[in-house]
């Protein structure tokens, strides 16, 4: 007897062989077939949904769960267009924090603002707090003079604005969270996720000195899973920070592991480790994505997270350990040295299935696209940094490197395997907006960028479900609607390609099964 037969719907399986159905049967947490398949078998549970489409689960393949939680219940500057009134806003914040705590702030963008804002300016309304300004990006802040003062003299400067390393440090100094206000935020974000039709993501990075929340960051998402607040799956990226020297046998080739040698696939249902993280550059809206040449308009050419050569070390030494590998690689200059460390480890030992992942890809030169395909990375990107900060990325990048960013049609045309994702909070993490914003390839303001990179929204909804499965270890049992796969899956209440691409971002998203339960 099947659990659940969906009846009456337009089944998009994402399944070449079989790309379209109008039943589907569940039983135990999984599809066990398709029309002809499971016509007349009895069911507990009869949904007729009425021509309402249903599609694998959506999968964002890079998030931040435990940030984008925090930073929803943390005092916002957004959408601040006076520095005036971002320090009017952290005045009347700081009052609600005991004195001499900390207070966190989000959506600092000194971009947006009429003057940027120094340590000094956070001086004159922290009423003794320690005050932190996190930047958009993810990469950089804005601190007073209290925090200021427990850092290093190397990496302390005077204004308080402090990207990358500068800033993992000062954030290195805030009191870790405790597990459970993490574990709640964790839930809070998840539960989002969920309600846009999402079954399953990506952490990416945890244990990371860049911006880790806590030393146990990774016993948050398992006390979330034990308290129910886990509504979808989670794979955890593991920061290449958190790797420490081991002497193994030397046939293991492991030289750098965490604790007990686990690495990516360790762990199976809601909650498993997947891909080392590795940091290569910084990001593009704190010009801190390293480019081949310069940022127009000053702020020169970014900056790589360590030299070369140690990029390499960690990369190679990852690579042996078996580990999938997930290298953030934003700048084109930083793409150069994936590749070329990509490159070195498979051919020292050639793993093709280890589905290694450069994250973001932002900047891909024309000459570089050939080598990602040779090398069969997939490529995670995300769409909604176009719509959100395009205008931005596509005036520092000049005409002809605009064409370059967060490319679409040049990836697939050359065979790079593209994977879709959010980055959430940095940007909204919907797919069915990000699905159209791969389409469209426009900034919010309307201007176009790389409108020669559009992809089809078939195309795009592969990204968010075939590829990012794979990309996640995950397309035995996710990613299309297939005999023994899982039944996770999404119903809409439109077809996103019957409709205009402007109203994708529209549809509703009726319900969200995760292994055939729809209550959450």
């Amino acid at each position: 007897m099947l659990c659940t037969r969906i009846t009456n719907a337009r089944v998009i399986t994402m399944d070449a062989a079989r790309p379209a159905a109008r039943e589907l049967g569940i039983w135990r947490g999984r599809i066990v077939g398709l029309d002809e398949e499971v016509a007349g078998l009895p069911a507990r549970r009869t949904l007729d949904l009425d021509g309402a489409t249903v599609l694998p689960g959506f999968i964002d393949a890079h998030v931040h769960l435990a940030w984008a939680g925090l930073k929803a219940h943390a005092p916002s500057v957004t959408p601040s267009r006076r520095a005036d009134d971002v320090l009017r806003v952290v005045a009347d914040a700081v009052t609600r924090a005991p004195a001499g705590g900390w207070v966190d702030f989000g959506g600092y963008d000194q971009r947006t603002l009429d003057r940027p804002l120094t340590a000094t300016d956070l001086d004159s309304v922290s009423a003794g707090r320690k005050v932190c300004l996190g930047h958009l990006s993810g990469h950089a802040c804005l601190v007073n003079s209290a925090v200021l003062a427990g850092l290093p003299a190397e990496v302390a400067r005077p204004d308080g604005f402090l990207a990358e390393a500068a800033m993992g440090a000062a954030l290195r100094s805030r009191p870790p969270h405790s597990l459970s206000e993490l574990a709640s935020a964790i839930g809070r974000a998840a539960r989002v996720c969920r309600s846009e039709g999402i079954t399953g993501c990506a952490e990416a990075g945890v244990g990371a000195r860049l911006f880790g929340h806590s030393p146990i960051e990774g016993a948050a998402f398992q006390l979330a899973r034990e308290s129910g607040l886990l509504p979808l799956r989670v794979q955890l990226m593991v920061a290449a920070d958190a790797l420490r020297p081991v002497e193994a046998a030397g046939e293991d080739t492991t030289s750098r592991a965490i604790d007990l040698g686990l690495r990516t696939g360790f762990g199976d249902g809601p909650l498993s480790l997947g891909a080392l993280k590795i940091f290569t550059d910084g990001g593009m809206m704190a010009r801190t994505a390293a480019l081949s040449s310069p940022y127009l308009g000053g702020g020169g050419s970014g900056q790589l997270m360590h030299e070369p050569d140690v990029l390499e070390s960690t990369i190679v030494a990852g690579h042996l350990a078996g580990w999938q590998l997930a290298v953030h690689a934003i700048g084109d200059r930083a793409v150069d040295v994936a590749l070329a460390t990509l490159e070195k480890a498979q051919k020292l030992r050639p793993r093709p299935e280890a589905h290694h992942r450069i994250e973001h890809a932002g900047l891909v030169r024309p000459d570089q696209l050939p080598r990602l395909a040779a090398l069969g990375v997939t490529v995670v990107v995300q769409p909604s940094f176009l719509r959100y900060y395009g205008d931005d990325y596509a005036t520092v990048m000049g005409e002809e490197r605009a064409d370059w960013l967060y490319r679409g049609r040049g990836f697939l045309d050359h065979g790079v395997r593209v994977a879709g994702s959010s980055d959430r909070p940095v940007a909204d993490g919907a797919p069915l907006r990000a699905i159209r914003f791969m389409v469209e390839r426009a900034s919010e303001s309307g201007r176009p960028i790389g409108a020669g990179e559009a992809i089809t929204v078939e195309e795009a909804l592969r990204a968010y479900t075939v590829e990012a499965a794979r990309a996640c270890h995950w397309e035995g049992d996710a990613g299309s609607l297939t005999a023994g796969k899982r039944a996770d899956l999404v119903v809409l209440g439109d077809d996103p390609r019957r409709v205009d691409v402007s109203r994708i971002a529209d549809i509703e998203v009726l319900r969200t099964f995760v292994e055939g339960d729809d209550a959450y």
